[in-house]
């Protein structure tokens, strides 16, 4: 019997030193996957997307800056005032809920948030008023929109979700504004695809100076950056901060563009 109470012995000391070691060092719980939620979506800018053009996210043209036709605008309750400005979503039509008609079961589409779909007040939320609060919707480009729902639908009931964003290359940032007064907007951002702040600092100081969105992916500063050797400090809406050093060189003008080699 003695060796069956050592090896039993031997066995709790080894439990209790785990738990032990375990309630010394938490482990980290893991992100939370996003979960399928139900909007609505309906589409415009035609067959070719031309007029989803420019939009409240201030990303211009949509083809150039890599977008091209897998967008769409937020209603309120997901636009968030611009947060969600370059944010990834994964759409499908919600075959429960729809017209068997115009819905394309079984089918995906990822789409990038670059306009704000505004509310209706005149009209009632389930009536023509598809954007007003607290209604999630997407008026997505057309030809993304047509990737699961049948043109004649019109609006269809989706299931949507957000997914991190894959781009091409780095950060680009472009500067507009005057003097005193520096416009940059952001773009091609992955991951998140979302930027939660922004600081700015020159070449000649070490002081970091705390940019404020302006409208859309548009952040500006009001101190006197004209023509100097610019470096961006981002941290995107999951927490993730990225340096871009040097990254604007000294003798910019406004109206360029400045692509990074970094991304998130």
């Amino acid at each position: 019997m003695a060796p069956a109470r050592f090896v039993a012995g031997m066995l709790l000391a080894a439990i209790g030193c785990v738990l032990s070691v375990a309630a010394d060092n938490p482990t980290t719980p893991s992100p939370q996957p996003f979960v399928w939620q139900k909007a609505h979506a309906t589409f415009y800018g035609g067959a070719d997307a031309s007029d989803t053009m420019g939009g409240a996210c201030g990303y211009g043209n949509l083809f150039s800056e890599g977008y091209r036709t897998r967008t769409a605008a937020l209603s309120t309750v997901l636009f968030n005032d611009g947060a969600a400005c370059g944010q990834c979503y994964k759409l499908a039509c919600d075959r429960k809920h729809a017209d068997p008609l115009f819905c394309k079961p079984g089918v995906t589409v990822t789409v990038t948030a670059t306009n704000f779909c505004p509310p209706n007040d005149v009209l009632p939320n389930d009536n023509g008023g598809w954007c007003n609060p607290p209604r999630p919707h997407f008026d997505m480009a057309q030809p993304a929109w047509e990737k699961i729902g049948v043109y004649k639908g019109g609006i269809i009931p989706v299931m949507y979700q957000r997914v991190p964003c894959v781009k091409r290359g780095g950060v680009r940032f472009i500067i507009n504004g005057h003097e005193y007064f520096n416009l940059v907007l952001v773009s091609n951002v992955a991951a998140a695809g979302s930027i939660e702040s922004m600081d700015v600092k020159t070449s000649d100081s070490d002081e970091w100076i705390p940019m404020a969105r302006n409208w859309g992916a548009n952040w500006h500063s009001l101190a006197n950056l004209t023509g100097k050797m610019l470096s961006f400090r981002l941290t995107n809406s999951d927490g993730h901060t990225l340096v871009f050093n040097d990254v604007v060189p000294k003798g910019w003008n406004f109206g360029q563009s400045f692509a990074s080699k970094l991304q998130f």
